[in-house]
């Protein structure tokens, strides 16, 4: 029997649109036509996790791609212009942000070239560690209203980072669209002046030049496939820089992200029930027919004990005694919890922001070295203003909550003696004791938050507002309603009294009217400005080097799903080539082609372009029938590289061979002894000169398997684990193979499980009507109920790891 062996097979409900294989580990993510994103494992096709659309991502996944360690996929969303970078331990959304234009391709490769400079860094990258305390670690949500952040995330957060070593996501769009981010997170480049759609991409692993498959408009209207090799020289030349510069870049990026998420949870400790004294205050004012202030009958009721019929009957019908206590601990209790949040996480958070931000200063006065990838001192230096006026709003905060503490304490303490004392009850004797101190207190308090409330409800007609922390917490641009009172200060006077400090760099304004998400906002578009302008200054040093038009897109392939559609790139690491491989349906359909370019732009290389030919019959050494079989043609349905030496190969037979579907592996030294050489004619596209193309012609040994009972159309591979996973033409059926392992007949229990889910999956297939969607869909949902009563996913995950190690 020929090698590969089948682990899994599967009947799907919806549509597969993207798969690719993680690097690490035997793991494949599937994304569908619903927007879902699905995590399957290798042994039986077992489903391990599966992450519904959301509103906030959207639903039309148009590309995935795993980060070169595992631990992250990214996928990018369509309707909603968005990439995602999602935790695969856990199937939880770390990070989003926002695309220009919809991206169609993206590629997420690691850097391999390494020097001293690198090593030394990579050593000592970590030393913010020796001088900063570890940030605390975020509370669960305090309810439901965050969708995507409602689970511990500080730890995952930080995972964002990933290893020292450079990676960089590449993202491709329309309109000549493409940016690459370090480490998933900080653009480094944006580029401008590629033509067309992108449909793949591949940035060299020594980042010397970056690969372009786009799709452009002919001069007679037609889609045209075109190959594009930009020259980053700039990123190679400079790699120590710019690991260093995107590492700081992308400590910065997850701290904001940590600092977000620590407001978030301030947010949720802010409960509605603490305006509910607001809320019941303005009611008061807008029912109650006398003229008499709000302030003067609380001042009537703390001085002589007596209140209106109108005041009396808010305190004993809408607060109620039992109400007033349990708000009193509410409030207690909330500002207790954003007052920690404040002290452990904002201001943990924004020192290492701080701390990062200065580094990243230090690196951009050093000009000989970072200046020419745009590192701007003064733009930091506006960024660590920002940092430090959102720090100072945080202890504003602080003083607020504290003076708020004391203030409600001392109200509601008196508020409820007087209405124990309406209600005739017993006052306990430890509350019966008031000072005159403590009047003064209350009375201090009435006069300051209510006269003001009272003439903000006269000239704006707005609610009362005697609750101050939570007007920090608004996401709002409107000034603050009650502003903390600076009067008496003696620093701020000090201030304004000196001309030399007054307008001084080296202090941070402040935002006295302004609330805590303003400044947070401010700092972030602060930030964000600092962090373009490198990605602009590189992407300008990008320039384009190579520009070759292949071939004119059949009219027959527009309904082709394009994220499974030739050419397909690939990047010999130990090589230092770019492959593009593809086929062109309208010149040959059994010709697969191949094009070779070096990573570096200025160098050149013999036989750039062959072609392979499969015009013999597949295994004529182990068939004991092929004497008797005469020569087929097989035509190429998909094509991708296994490693630098195969590739492996979707087939279909010809009408003789009634369509029979193979799935196959072709080496490639046998290709690139081609002897002859192609001259390519500049004014060309290569479909018009295939004549002169050299051409290989392969007979393949027993590297190859039928696929029976499928209609297979295309293939995703991953040579360092050695699987492969086929999709049929109705992207529904799926079947996977482990590669190098020989498909023996007595295979022992594994091939009974097999033999087990085939029959399955049979019964599934036959199922016909109206509700086999249906049934298949619940179908694979038990099977997922099953997995996950052996083991939940990150249990799964974690002892697959531990046994790759092993």
């Amino acid at each position: 029997m020929p090698a590969f062996r089948q682990v899994g097979e599967k009947q799907l409900p919806n549509q597969i649109l993207c798969m690719a294989w993680s690097p690490k580990r035997d793991l494949i993510a599937l994304a569908n036509t619903t927007g879902e994103l699905l995590l399957h494992r290798l042994a039986s096709f077992q489903r391990v996790w599966s992450l519904p659309p959301i509103e906030c991502t959207g639903k039309e996944i148009t590309a995935l791609a795993w980060r070169p360690d595992g631990k992250i996929l990214a996928f990018s969303v369509r309707d909603t212009k968005q990439v995602v970078l999602c935790g695969v331990e856990k199937a939880e959304i770390l990070h989003v942000f926002p695309m220009q234009n919809p991206v169609t391709c993206m590629h997420w490769m690691e850097v391999t070239d390494e020097s001293s400079a690198l090593s030394s860094f990579y050593n000592s990258e970590d030393e913010s560690k020796l001088f900063l305390p570890k940030l605390p670690t975020l509370p669960k949500s305090y309810s439901t209203t965050s969708k995507i952040f409602s689970e511990e995330k500080s730890d995952e957060i930080m995972n964002l980072l990933g290893e020292v070593r450079l990676n960089v996501l590449v993202l491709g769009g329309d309109a000549g669209f493409v940016e690459l981010y370090a480490y998933g997170m900080y653009k480094i480049t944006t580029l401008t002046g590629v033509s067309g759609t992108c449909r793949s991409l591949s940035l060299s692993s020594d980042l010397k030049s970056l690969s372009v498959i786009t799709q452009v408009r002919s001069a007679d209207n037609k889609p045209e496939m075109c190959y594009i090799q930009l020259d980053t020289g700039l990123l190679s030349d400079c790699l120590p820089e710019v690991t260093r510069m995107a590492r700081k870049f992308t400590h910065i990026s997850t701290l904001l992200q940590y600092l977000h998420l620590s407001l978030t949870c301030m947010c949720e400790a802010w409960e509605d029930i603490l305006m509910q004294m607001d809320l019941r205050l303005t009611k008061f004012v807008q029912e109650k027919n006398t003229s008499t202030q709000v302030q003067d009958e609380f001042l009537e009721l703390l001085l002589w004990g007596q209140s209106s019929p109108e005041l009396q009957a808010l305190l004993m019908n809408q607060l109620t005694v039992k109400g007033l206590k349990k708000l009193g601990q509410s409030i207690e209790s909330s500002y207790s919890s954003i007052q920690k949040l404040v002290i452990s996480h904002l201001q943990s958070g924004s020192e290492a922001l701080l701390y990062h931000l200065s580094e990243v200063k230090g690196m951009s006065l050093w000009k000989q070295k970072f200046e020419p990838l745009g590192l701007d001192s003064e733009a930091i230096e506006g960024a660590i203003t920002a940092v430090g006026s959102f720090s100072l709003k945080a202890n504003e905060l602080l003083q607020v909550i504290d003076k708020s503490m004391k203030n409600f304490k001392a109200f509601f303490r008196w508020l409820y003696v007087a209405m124990l004392r309406m209600c005739e009850e017993h006052v306990p004797p430890e509350l019966n004791k008031m000072t005159q101190k403590d009047i003064a207190f209350v009375a201090d308090f009435l006069s300051e938050h209510f006269s003001e409330n009272e003439e903000l409800f006269d000239r704006k007609g707005k609610y009362f507002n005697v609750e101050r922390v939570g007007q920090y917490l608004k996401d709002e641009d409107d000034d603050l309603v009650s502003p903390p009172n600076t009067k008496g200060n003696q620093w701020l006077k000090f201030l304004q009294e000196s001309s030399h400090l007054k307008e001084s760099p080296l202090l941070f304004p402040s935002y006295p009217q302004k609330s805590l998400h303003f400044v947070k906002r401010m700092m972030e578009n602060v930030i964000e400005q600092c962090l373009q302008k490198p990605a602009e200054v590189i992407g300008k040093s990008i320039k384009q080097s190579i520009f070759l038009p292949l071939y004119t897109v059949p009219e027959s392939s527009e309904s082709t799903p394009r994220l499974f559609e030739l050419p397909s790139l690939w990047n010999d690491k130990k090589a230092k080539m770019h492959y593009v491989l593809f086929c062109m349906p309208e010149i040959s359909s059994s010709k697969l082609f191949l094009l070779r370019k070096p990573t570096d732009p200025n160098k050149h290389i013999s036989n750039s372009v062959v072609s392979i030919n499969l015009s013999h019959h597949l295994d004529s050494a182990d068939d004991d029938n092929a004497a008797a079989q005469p020569n087929c043609v097989y035509s190429y349905l998909d094509a991708r590289f296994y490693d630098d030496e195969m590739l492996t190969v979707v087939l279909q037979g010809s009408e003789e061979q009634n369509k029979r579907r193979v799935l196959a592996q072709l080496p490639l030294a046998s290709t690139m002894s081609c002897a002859s050489e192609f001259n390519w004619e500049p004014n060309m596209r290569l479909d018009q000169q295939t004549s002169a193309i050299p051409c290989q012609n392969l007979v393949l040994g027993n590297q190859w398997r039928e696929l029976e009972s499928m209609k297979a159309q295309f293939v995703a591979v991953n040579g360092i684990r050695k699987v492969a996973c086929v999709l049929s033409a109705n992207l529904r059926h799926i079947r996977v193979f482990e590669m190098d392992v020989e498909d023996e007949d007595d295979e022992g229990a594994e091939s009974q499980n097999t033999s087990a889910d085939q029959d399955a999956l049979d019964i599934t297939m036959s199922s016909t009507g109206q509700g086999g969607e249906e049934r298949a869909e619940a179908d694979d949902e038990a099977g997922g109920q099953r997995g996950d009563v052996l083991q939940n996913p990150e249990e799964r995950l974690e002892s697959e790891e531990a046994l790759e190690l092993s």
